[in-house]
């Protein structure tokens, strides 16, 4: 099958790493793999993509929308089998695309939330749009729950969920850094995740005034448009030496072993790779208590209530304090994270692709 993989950019984000991490999966499988990008602005993930000889790659321009990416994608998306699309924009874009075209076009659907949701103009212009596709994918239960809720849908069976992998061994065989540590030996929180406004890395900037200046250290690994208010609230609340903005990484695996524990506070998520990672390195994890987080974590790491620093400050710090209970809460996540495989993600979506399309051959 030839595949087109739509997404607005690939900074660093979990859709993007997904499409990086299957599109050699898929191509072992037999397939022709491409992927348009509406905003090709540089950036660590699209220069390991234009890497990957096997993958045509369709860059629309400097803008996530555009609405003459619409053209474009008419003229591309012809050529293709199967049309698989994430994120808002390329997923309205790519269904009026397809009034012209015709192909075969699927969904992933990422978080349990977004903005739209909470209006009546574009709950309706939701509507029309999801029932343009053949196949919704949800990442998590919670996401499918929230997107049937949303659409007054508890029926279909065009609404299925496929869980998020990744490669767990290449995460737990990584190796830390000496470099990233530069002789400190405080313990080190680490955060994964894109500086915008589903994101929460302010309530762990506010947990680091409850801790020992000396002893704890934050790092954030990500951008986005966020950047300077949390570096304003870091320099306000007198914490900004402990707070380390490491930007845009690709060495993810390398850095979670280095630090001593991942975080992910967040106000939504569908389910995070991101967490998933933390969760592999054979390291604790700690996340938010809410909507795509809760199914992914309880039982294996930590949870602490929404937007609670005192909470969280505490369980950073019995960590730190408590050996034993710091690698049992390490062992119950590495266990966890087997769970998400990424082969299994791969298999279910090209099982998925094959219905699709022999329901048309058989059709014709």
């Amino acid at each position: 099958m030839k595949i087109l993989e739509v997404i607005t950019s690939m900074r660093t984000g979990g859709a993007e790493k997904m499409i990086l991490d299957f599109i050699p999966k898929l191509v072992e499988l037999g397939n022709q793999v491409d992927v348009a990008v509406f905003d090709g602005t540089d950036c660590p993930f699209l220069r390991i993509l234009k890497s990957q000889s096997d993958c045509n790659l369709y860059m629309l321009g400097y803008s996530m929308r555009n609405p003459l990416h619409i053209l474009k994608l008419i003229r591309i998306m012809k050529h293709y089998d199967i049309v698989q699309t994430h994120l808002t924009y390329p997923q309205f874009y790519v269904a009026i695309a397809n009034l012209f075209v015709h192909t075969h076009i699927i969904t992933t659907e990422h978080s349990t939330n977004n903005r739209r949701r909470g209006s009546r103009i574009f709950s309706r212009i939701d509507k029309w749009m999801y029932n343009r596709y053949e196949k919704i994918i949800t990442i998590s239960e919670k996401a499918e729950e929230k997107l049937r809720e949303y659409l007054h849908d508890n029926s279909s069976d065009d609404i299925i969920t496929i869980d998020n992998g990744i490669d767990v061994a290449s995460f737990y065989e990584a190796k830390e850094s000496r470099e990233l540590r530069k002789g400190s030996d405080r313990f080190v929180m680490v955060m994964v995740a894109s500086m915008h406004w589903q994101k929460d890395q302010d309530t762990i900037i506010r947990a680091m005034q409850y801790l020992p200046q000396d002893r704890f250290e934050f790092w954030i690994v990500g951008v986005g448009n966020r950047k300077p208010i949390l570096e304003k609230l870091a320099k306000d609340l007198h914490v900004d030496s402990q707070v380390m903005f490491l930007g845009e990484r690709t060495d993810i695996a390398t850095i979670l072993h280095t630090a001593d524990v991942a975080i992910m506070s967040s106000h939504f998520e569908g389910l995070s790779l991101s967490s998933v990672e933390g969760m592999s390195v054979g390291h604790p994890f700690i996340a938010s208590d809410v909507d795509g987080l809760h199914d992914t974590v309880v039982d294996a790491g930590i949870l602490f209530p929404h937007e609670d620093a005192k909470a969280l400050a505490k369980i950073v710090m019995r960590l730190d304090s408590d050996k034993e209970f710091y690698h049992e809460v390490a062992g119950k996540c590495l266990e966890r994270a087997k769970q998400y495989d990424l082969q299994k993600t791969v298999t279910a979506y090209f099982n998925v692709y094959n219905k699709v399309y022999a329901t048309s051959a058989a059709k014709s």
